[in-house]
């Protein structure tokens, strides 16, 4: 049996790149599922229907997987973002529509149950350094997807902002028990005020 492959050596061709990143989404769809003790090779293997000795080839370590799904969540959450449907003039027209577009594209899809599991399962991630770490990491290309959208409603603050306003009306609805995106939309509707409409270029709105 060969060695165990670092991941730019294991995941240098097409294929094997592939199947890195398939283990990789496995990973973090455990991960949102069960926790970050969930994450193990052969649990994640179960997930992907691939073998325990393939993850430990793309994986050498526990933490280069947490790292992995780290990564994997960060491109999820961003694609996310990115696939909100921007209709201009309705979000012009009504402040509500535009602080709704915001909110969807920074909540997970689902109920208020799915926001919560999909909050505490991140929270936990916080007590592993290397899904931390991954995560913080891909946070810029999230920060990007958001903004794009904050510039195209006319809001006026920026991506981090936005985000946190969104994750402390999580906070409040949960722990309040009301609607959670309800809160969400109503919280930045009423920080931001009236809207300038777009300050990007349409070409970024594609």
């Amino acid at each position: 049996m060969p060695e165990p492959a670092g991941p730019a050596a294991a995941g240098s061709t097409g294929k094997g790149a592939r199947r890195r990143a398939d283990l990789a989404r496995a990973a973090a769809t455990l991960m949102l599922r069960e926790g970050p003790g969930a994450l193990t090779h052969r649990r994640v293997a179960a997930e992907a229907g691939a073998s325990v000795s393939a993850t430990t080839y793309y994986f050498g370590s526990l933490d280069e997987l947490a790292e992995a799904a780290g990564d994997a969540l960060a491109q999820a959450w961003a694609a996310h973002a990115r696939a909100a449907r921007y209709d201009g003039q309705r979000v012009v027209d009504d402040p509500d529509a535009a602080a709704a577009l915001v909110a969807d594209a920074v909540l997970p899809p689902g109920d208020d149950a799915d926001i919560r599991s999909h909050y505490e399962h991140l929270l936990g991630a916080a007590r592993d350094p290397a899904l931390a770490l991954a995560f913080a990491s891909g946070r810029a290309e999230v920060d990007r997807a958001v903004d794009r959208l904050v510039g195209l409603v006319g809001a006026p603050t920026t991506a981090a902002v936005t985000i946190a306003l969104v994750d402390g009306a999580v906070v409040s609805a949960l722990t309040e028990h009301r609607p959670v995106r309800r809160t969400a939309q109503a919280l930045l509707a009423d920080a931001w005020g009236p809207l300038s409409g777009p300050t990007v270029g349409w070409n970024h709105a594609r």
